[in-house]
């Protein structure tokens, strides 16, 4: 059957009732007893309605004692109104009650019930646009609920009947436009659906496959979650079986979710464009005189190969005892991946088997996801939402990923790609058979030419050639082990007049059990005394003092701090480690001098030396010393980015002092420095925090706040102030326990963890004032003044935020003045005290730009762009936000530069700029959905759809302008 798609059908139930030969009603029927009498015999349409039935209809429980005549005046009167429409011959009387007469195409559940059947038939034909076209025609009949405004509980079975095919027939076309690729532009009207009906299973299940085909993954499954929890909470049941096997598919990334290459498409769509991915390059420089290892780089090319079939992340575990060369060998064969097209970038972390402060999965994930372009404030803080976050973005991308030093299979398995287009290799003392698809591959000691290979690439093969005997007893005494051959061939390369035969003769005076050589570490504590003991007393010292240490690489300045030595002389004893191959150059400094990087196995023999030579006493002096030294550098970092001490707590603990001419070339960009040292800072604080140097550890914790709060790293700026907590607590320091708690006050402000913010906040109020310490409360009472004003309690807010105000300026604190001064702005616009709010942001300016504090500056001028909204001063307010959007571009601030778009969209639409304002909007949801911002994402879209429905709205009004 065929349907015109101008035709409008005489009877509508599906919405309110309505009879009309045209688009527009012709017809009222007075509501009540004709309008539900109408209905009832619509519902029944070319069938009798029993007088009983339309009695139980209209009376319900209470029928008049006339109602038999009654129905009759009603029916008549329902003839006559049809009759000026020509249809009054419609309704015929029956012995039993009436039949209303209604012919092909005349009643709108009859035409929708025709082209679902239609489409159904097309759908088994394989005609899937076709079948879309006509499930979207029967959808487009309905203008709202079935039979809208009669009140009739008997006909209420009926129209909830029609809800629910109309329901089945929304699933049926999404299921179309699903196989026809339209998943993106389904996604805001399948959220809505669900939300007006959330136990229903196959419009979630809908919506899952939606967002997972427009590469949103996690959100995907949030939907299942929420929607489990529903169940549960409500019905107490598990979602259905189809519903739990999609989580599961999504989980995988079944490939069977995706459209294949040869899916229809709907008219005009073309395929979904790639999201852009940062391509990282973080492996490290490969050995330059690498040597042998044939047979384990052929196994992890042969990894890499697969068979075609796996789906899984393809995974190489090297194994093997310490110094064996795991992780040259890992870093030389992914260096080698690099030629065989895998050109989407390289992951590469230190996990730190033997560092006493192991890398978490959590941590690595966040570095991860950094790299790969997701700014802090988009990243989660679970380890389950930032493994599957990082699973999407590495899916169908083909990267080499090395994970250096793992300990444990529990370490290594989030960090693992859910496909097998990426390989990952990881280096293990351990075997981690648990891994799922990991092989296993042994990397054990060279062979003997192997290791005479090595010896002649550093020494030169004339040297080995000239005393081949001696060569194969010294590969020998060293238990052929790769890093005990290069630390020896370092030794003689340094000294060219050493012979071969010498160097034996030494091993042999030096250890006269070398024997021992083959028993575990013993063999690498053993070749590394070699070379300890031919150091010089103070290069020994510094040696053993870097082993205190467990950042990745450090300046010279550092040396220098744990010596209490010249900056120069610390240097020079630097070098004389990397010439003895007991320290390595990691890179050049921001100050242009080199960067240090001890190696894991020489820090734990250092350790041991430093244990049998130097006392306690003076152990916890050279930390105490390089602590002081971190302390006064990020502390003078603060100091140039806020202008001064201003928003932060200092305590009493020593500084060291490194020299001033380095600190001006490191700190010409402080956040640069911060940024760089980043893993040292936050390693300090955990040195400080376990040598008990409690004064030092929450110092330094809440002056890195600076780093932290700016770069959105949240859990380092918690972790890092509960190791901080742990030392100032168990030293009965109050004045360091309530500066850690605002802190992690103002943290749990950021994260929008407001009950946690309180618990921190109170207490720490109520210990600064008792100490008499000013400054503190002001910090405190500030915090609490912002808890205060999102709980909407303005009084208490603008209350604190002056109790604050009077604080701050009798500390001296002008940017803290003039941030409580921002708060207070925006407490008043929202009151609508405008001249106020005006008087306190030039206040607030003028305080900023005294001291030089651009951050604080963007936020005030943000609210005075809003002011200037409120005053109808329109074209100030756009060249204003104009201004601080190139400011925010400026300092390569995204999220800010997102939120100025969206307000400058919201201006410029407000206008009439159209499309201007959409190109803003739309350049606002770039950003935000590259970021993963998916709340923000809907804030936007929900801008654009107003400007879209607004645009609908004139077009119509133009339309019926014209018909008039």
């Amino acid at each position: 059957m065929e349907f015109d798609e101008t035709d409008v059908p005489i009877y509508r139930m599906l919405g309110l009732l309505e009879v009309g030969t045209g688009a527009h009603v012709d017809l009222r029927i007075p509501p009540g007893r004709q309008q539900i009498a109408l209905s009832a015999m619509l519902l029944e349409a070319n069938r009798v309605v029993s007088v009983d039935h339309l009695i139980d209809a209209i009376w319900e429980d209470d029928p008049p004692p006339t109602v038999r005549a009654q129905v009759q005046i009603c029916v008549s009167g329902l003839r006559t109104n049809l009759g000026k429409i020509g249809r009054e011959k419609t309704i015929v009387t029956k012995p039993s009650g009436y039949l209303i007469q209604v012919g092909e195409g005349e009643l709108d559940a009859q035409v929708f019930e025709r082209l679902v059947a239609d489409a159904d038939r097309l759908t088994r034909a394989d005609a899937i646009a076709d079948a879309a076209k006509l499930m979207q025609r029967a959808i487009g009949l309905w203008r709202g609920p079935a039979l809208s405004g009669i009140t009739s509980r008997t006909l209420e079975a009926k129209a909830a009947q029609l809800d629910e095919n109309r329901l089945s027939a929304l699933e049926t076309f999404h299921d179309l436009q699903l196989r026809l690729g339209a998943h993106r532009q389904l996604i805001g009207q399948l959220v809505a659906l669900v939300n007006e009906q959330p136990l229903r299973e196959r419009l979630r299940g809908q919506l899952m496959l939606a967002l997972y085909r427009s590469g949103r993954q996690a959100d995907a499954l949030e939907t299942y979650r929420a929607g489990r929890a529903l169940l549960i909470d409500q019905l107490g049941l598990e979602p259905g079986t189809e519903l739990r096997q999609l989580e599961s598919r999504i989980l995988a990334e079944d490939a069977s979710l995706d459209l294949t290459g040869d899916s229809v498409r709907a008219a005009g769509e073309s395929a979904p464009a790639e999201p852009e991915i940062v391509a990282p390059s973080q492996l490290p420089t490969d050995i330059a005189d690498f040597t042998g290892r044939a047979s384990v780089l052929d196994t992890i090319a042969s990894i890499v190969a697969g068979n075609g079939t796996s789906l899984a992340a393809r995974v190489a575990v090297l194994v093997g005892r310490p110094g064996v060369g795991k992780s040259a060998v890992a870093v030389h064969a992914a260096h080698l991946l690099l030629d065989k097209n895998f050109p989407d970038g390289q992951l590469y972390c230190d996990l730190g088997d033997t560092r006493a402060h192991q890398a978490t999965s959590v941590d690595v994930l966040g570095r991860f996801l950094r790299a790969l372009g997701i700014p802090g404030t988009s990243i989660p803080d679970t380890l389950d939402e930032r493994a599957e976050m990082f699973r999407h973005l590495v899916a169908r991308r083909r990267m080499v990923i090395v994970l250096d030093g793992a300990s444990a299979e529990h370490q290594v398995r989030p960090l693992l790609p859910g496909s097998s287009s990426s390989t990952v290799i990881v280096t293990s003392r351990n075997r981690l058979t648990g891994l799922p698809g990991a092989r296993v591959i042994d990397v054990d000691v060279f062979d003997k030419d192997q290791a005479i290979g090595l010896l002649a690439n550093a020494i030169g093969k004339q040297r080995v050639n000239d005393e081949p005997a001696a060569a194969e007893v010294l590969v020998r005494m060293v238990g052929r082990l790769p890093l005990a051959l290069r630390i020896v061939a370092a030794r003689l390369a340094a000294r060219p007049h050493w012979s071969l035969a010498w160097m034996v003769e030494r091993l042999s005076d030096e250890r006269r059990r070398l024997d021992e050589l083959a028993h575990g570490e013993l063999v690498v504590r053993a070749s590394l005394a070699l070379t300890y003991d031919g150091l010089e007393p103070r290069a020994r010292q510094l040696l053993r003092l870097l082993s205190t240490l467990d950042g990745l690489s450090f300046p010279p300045w550092v040396a220098a701090a744990l010596l209490d030595a010249d900056l120069f002389d610390a240097a020079d004893l630097l070098e004389m480690l990397v010439d003895a191959h007991m320290l390595e150059v990691a890179a050049i400094d921001l100050s242009g001098s080199p960067r240090y990087k001890l190696h894991e196995l020489i820090r734990l023999f250092a350790r041991e030396q430093l244990e049998a030579h130097d006392s306690a006493e003076q152990q916890q002096a050279a930390r105490t010393r390089v602590i002081g030294g971190w302390l006064q550098v990020s502390g003078e970092a603060h100091r140039r980015v806020y202008g001064g001490d201003y928003t932060v707590l200092h305590g009493s603990a020593p500084r060291w002092w490194p020299p001033a001419s380095y600190v001006d070339r490191v700190l010409n960009d402080p956040f640069l420095w911060l940024e760089s040292e980043h893993t040292n800072l936050c390693s300090a604080v955990a040195l400080g925090a376990a040598a008990g140097l409690d004064e030092a550890c929450w110092d330094l914790a809440v002056t890195l706040v600076t780093l932290f709060e700016s770069r959105c790293y949240f859990d380092d700026w918690e972790r890092t102030h509960e190791l901080a907590l742990i030392a100032v607590r168990a030293a009965g320091n109050l004045r360091g326990v309530a500066a850690l708690q605002c802190s992690l006050g103002s943290l749990y402000l950021s994260r929008r963890q407001y009950a946690a913010a309180e618990r921190e906040l109170i207490p720490a109020l109520e210990a600064f004032v008792e100490l008499g310490d000013v400054h503190g409360a002001a910090l405190a009472r500030r915090n609490l003044a912002m808890l205060d004003a999102r709980s909407g309690d303005t009084a208490s807010a603008m209350l604190r935020n002056e109790q604050a105000l009077a604080e701050f300026r009798e500390a001296g604190d002008q940017v803290g003045m003039a941030h409580v001064l921002g708060q207070i702005v925006r407490l008043e616009l929202e009151s609508g005290l405008l001249d106020d709010a005006g008087a306190h942001i030039d206040e607030a300016l003028n305080t900023c730009r005294a001291i030089g504090n651009e951050r604080v500056e963007v936020q005030i001028r943000y609210s005075q762009a809003e002011l200037m909204l409120l005053r109808e001063r329109y074209a100030e307010a756009e060249t204003e936000l104009a201004a601080l959007l190139k400011m925010v571009r400026d300092g390569h601030d995204i999220v800010g530069e997102s939120r100025i778009l969206c307000r400058l969209g919201t201006l410029v639409a407000q206008l009439g700029r159209v499309d201007e304002a959409k190109t803003l909007l739309r350049d606002a949801l770039e950003i935000r959905e590259q970021t993963m911002d998916h709340a923000g994402a809907g804030e936007v879209r929900a801008e654009l759809a107003k400007l879209r429905s607004g645009e609908a709205a004139e077009l119509d009004t133009g339309r019926l302008s014209a018909a008039t």
